[in-house]
């Protein structure tokens, strides 16, 4: 065969390679959109929740009277989770004003009345930690609880 035939086809050749890699490229990546836009995020009041396993604890947060005085409580005392786990804690102030804090965390979350608040971190250090809600009064007659982060 001629020169000059062989280079258009060859030229043909490489443009319709080209096209078909273009092809499966564009392929590629509406698949990815498609499952992008099939991954749900759960959300909730203050705080955005993800599916990733966690180490998950649901609790109340009340007042009852003691001697006819206020005594502000979480249903959970105390919380043990391993380091680096994942920690999911859902609070319902079901009589109140509260809020949720573990300072060593950097966890500072508002807990409204009646509505379940998702708090997501990491348990990044170990040791004893005291959770608790700084509303006035509240952590010193008894607001509180500790989370123990194990190795």
């Amino acid at each position: 065969m001629n020169k000059k035939v062989l280079m258009p086809i060859a030229i043909v050749a490489m443009a319709l390679t080209l096209s078909a890699l273009a092809g499966c490229g564009r392929k590629n990546s509406e698949e990815m959109n498609e499952k992008n836009t099939n991954t749900t995020e759960i959300t909730t009041t203050g705080t955005q929740a993800t599916n990733a396993p966690a180490k998950e604890f649901t609790m109340t947060s009340f007042v009852e009277m003691v001697d006819e005085k206020p005594h502000p409580q979480y249903s959970i005392k105390e919380m043990t989770v391993k380091k680096w786990e994942l920690v999911r804690i859902k609070v319902t102030v079901t009589k109140g004003m509260h809020d949720f804090n573990i300072d060593e965390f950097n966890v500072h979350s508002e807990t409204p009345l009646d509505q379940e608040t998702v708090i997501e971190f990491t348990a990044d250090k170990a040791g004893t930690f005291i959770y608790y809600c700084s509303k006035p009064g509240h952590r010193a007659n008894g607001h509180w609880g500790t989370l123990t982060v194990t190795e």
